[in-house]
């Protein structure tokens, strides 16, 4: 680095890396003005949950996130948070153990000040200081997964009739039962 450019830090330098586990982040201490915005590659604690009945850790429990903040007008903020991770629990078609990955993009706003109450977020504090990124984190990651969480995208499933795997046997196949209507005539005898 030449002595000219000494203090000088190129617009892309601007991410913050932190090792330790970060479940609420302090905004103001970054002391951005309106219309600047940093990058910060946080790791943030992700709770295991419940789903569909069934509970379901979060691999890894501490996620390499980033967070990208703004300053919008005023004293409001514009936050996106990224990462990937993993849920572990029961298929929920063949009960076996189920690993599937989501990536997660997820956005807020926090606008105090105006009437639109969309325009608050939930992750953000009365004061604007302070962003729960564990509850939002777990929040977002919750709204990405899918109505079934499986094992893999093809699982066929239980047998309904003797729940036998179907992705282990896939020819299994019972005997169809005889409709109702004709359940009298399987009593008569012939003599």
């Amino acid at each position: 680095m030449r002595p000219s450019d000494a203090g000088r830090m190129p617009a892309a330098a601007t991410v913050f890396v932190m090792s330790q586990r970060t479940d609420t982040f302090d905004l103001g201490r970054l002391r951005l003005t309106s219309g600047e915005g940093r990058r910060l590659d946080l790791d943030v604690h992700v709770d295991p949950f419940s789903y569909g009945g069934s509970q379901y850790s979060v691999d890894p429990e501490l996620v390499r996130a980033r967070l990208d903040v703004s300053r919008t007008t005023g004293s409001g903020w514009a936050l996106r948070l990224r990462f990937e991770a993993g849920v572990t629990g029961p298929c929920m078609r063949c009960l076996e153990p189920a690993q599937p990955s989501f990536a997660v993009d997820a956005y807020e706003i926090h606008q105090p000040g105006t009437a639109d109450e969309e325009m608050l977020s939930p992750y953000v504090d009365a004061e604007g200081a302070e962003v729960d990124l564990e509850a939002w984190a777990r929040d977002a990651l919750a709204l990405a997964l899918p109505a079934q969480l499986t094992c893999r995208h093809d699982c066929a499933g239980l047998c309904p009739e003797c729940g036998a795997n179907l992705n282990e046997e896939p020819e299994h196949a019972h005997e169809a039962a005889p409709s109702a209507r004709w359940a009298k005539l399987s009593e008569l005898k012939f003599d």
